[in-house]
């Protein structure tokens, strides 16, 4: 376009001041102030400078772009005050999917934190007494109560010790003659907090002992020997990548040895030519010499997983029992509660991280303490199928199937039904298919497990998979899908029953 022609369409745009005189936007200050209308009104007017600059608008397509003016304002107002984090519909088959928030609340949890959030509360209040009291009880008695339960596994209860039981003062009680809790459980703001306070508060100054193979990388570039680092402690790696044997970590112990260190690899599996010690192995080598153990689990499950299908993910209690003396956890991952870090330890080392000046800038929340009471209390109660993630690795393939099923005869076709089946088309555009596939756990946990899906398969005559995939994003509320293979996958396991018709509107106006 001629730069006269181009300064001829610049003129004609009105000033900032000119437009919010407009009457329809004078009421819009009215509301949503005039601050937020002023922003609005030169975001719009920056858009179009910029496509009269870049030739994509002429004296026509600019005069109707002026005519809607106030409503194009509106609009930029509006998404401007929404909120930006917001629900969407999980369609991946992931179940603990980073990227989305990872394990969705219990309704429990939601009301606990309502009732915590509108009124004061005991946070650190002991009501018995009247007196200061300490957040950490309203989830360490909940700890204590699973580990005298067998916890779903079937194996034996963490038992109380008495004093002369166990040698050396990390695996003794502090009162004599007593039966204690052997265990105690802190809160800090995620797992990375947990093994940070941990290292710091049991080897700053010293040396760590943990194996090669385990020194992972997990999302958000957070590496496990940048967090030794910063803990002060200095990491002694011992073994290879793929092989590490007990002699290795035997032989790595000098006097400055605070700590042998297990990692979880979370995210990753090593197969073939592989060893790596035992935990029984590693916890007699602990006690022969007078170190703690301490096992970074990541996902943190407490219920025995092989009953859903998932084999190979230890959980809490199995290392608590095979004689761990501290396990670090996430909240939001297996547990299936709100993003935390939980420490599970001897009461006495758990002592020295609550001690720490460190604690204090780690720890959490009330509504966090909140929302972590309730999902707990679901377990206490062996109600697992208030646990949203764990209802979700319940469901079988059959039960998908028929929601997937269901799901499909809803979008208006004259073939809904058993049509979807042979991959008839579902309108004038949209094509369905119901294929065998796969979910998986996810956020980092059980790397290597899957369980068995009916996958809703989606093609469409006019968009790609990728444009596609693109209007369910863009959908209210957004629905978050995968692609494989040029179809867009849609894997209901992850999917509220009750947003399953929410899905179907939206196909519909697809279709």
């Amino acid at each position: 376009m001629p730069a006269k022609a181009k300064s001829a369409l610049f003129q004609k745009l009105p000033s900032t001041d000119e437009l919010l005189q407009n009457p329809q936007l004078r009421t819009l200050a009215r509301h949503d102030g005039h601050a937020a209308l002023a922003d609005a009104v030169r975001a719009v007017l920056a858009r179009l400078r910029e496509e009269i600059a870049t030739d994509r608008l002429d004296e026509k397509s600019l005069d109707l772009a002026l005519a809607g003016l106030p409503d194009a304002v509106e609009r930029q107002l509006r998404q401007s005050l929404s909120y930006s984090l917001r629900s969407v519909i999980n369609a991946t088959g992931v179940i603990l999917h980073t990227n989305l928030g990872r394990a969705p609340l219990a309704p429990g949890a939601i009301d606990h934190i309502r009732e915590t959030a509108l009124s004061y509360s005991n946070l650190e209040f002991a009501l018995a007494t009247g007196e200061r009291g300490k957040r950490d009880i309203h989830v360490d008695r909940l700890f204590q109560k699973l580990f005298e339960q067998d916890g779903g596994t079937g194996a034996p209860p963490v038992q109380a010790e008495r004093v002369g039981t166990a040698a050396g003062e990390l695996h003794s009680p502090e009162q004599s003659g007593a039966a204690v809790p052997t265990f105690s459980t802190i809160v800090v703001n995620n797992n990375a907090a947990a093994v940070l306070l941990s290292l710091n508060s049991l080897a700053e100054g010293g040396e760590v002992i943990v194996s090669r193979g385990e020194l992972v990388e997990i999302g958000g570039s957070f590496r496990i020997p940048d967090v030794m680092s910063k803990s002060q402690a200095t990491l002694r790696e011992v073994g290879t990548t793929n092989r590490t044997r007990i002699g290795d970590y035997e032989r790595a112990i000098t006097e400055r040895t605070r700590l042998l260190l297990r990692v979880h690899r979370s995210n990753f599996a090593i197969t073939g030519f592989t060893e790596q010690p035992g935990l029984t192995e590693l916890v007699a080598l602990a006690r022969r010499r007078s170190l703690p153990l301490m096992e970074d689990l990541g996902s943190g499950a407490l219920v025995d997983l092989r009953s859903f299908g998932i084999s190979g993910e230890s959980g809490v209690l199995d290392s608590l029992r095979a004689g761990v003396d501290l396990v670090t956890y996430s909240g939001d991952k297996l547990l299936g509660g709100p993003q935390a870090g939980l420490i599970t330890g001897r009461a006495r080392l758990v002592a020295r991280l609550r001690s720490n000046s460190l604690f204090r800038a780690l720890r959490v929340d009330k509504l966090t303490y909140a929302a972590l009471e309730a999902t707990l209390l679901a377990y206490v109660k062996s109600d697992h199928d208030a646990v949203p993630i764990l209802r979700m690795m319940r469901l079988s393939k059959d039960e998908i199937a028929g929601r997937a099923e269901a799901l499909a005869a809803r979008i208006n076709s004259p073939n809904a039904g058993e049509g979807h089946q042979r991959g008839l088309p579902a309108g004038s555009f949209l094509r369905i298919e119901l294929c065998d596939g796969e979910s998986v756990i996810g956020g980092g946990a059980a790397p290597t497990a899957v369980l068995p899906t009916r996958l809703i398969a989606l093609t469409h005559r006019d968009l790609s998979a990728d444009d596609l995939c693109r209007r369910l994003r863009q959908s209210d509320p957004p629905v978050i899908a995968r692609v494989e293979e040029a179809r867009v996958l849609l894997d209901l396991r992850t999917v509220f029953p009750g947003q399953d018709s929410v899905i179907a509107d939206h196909l519909n106006s697809i279709a």
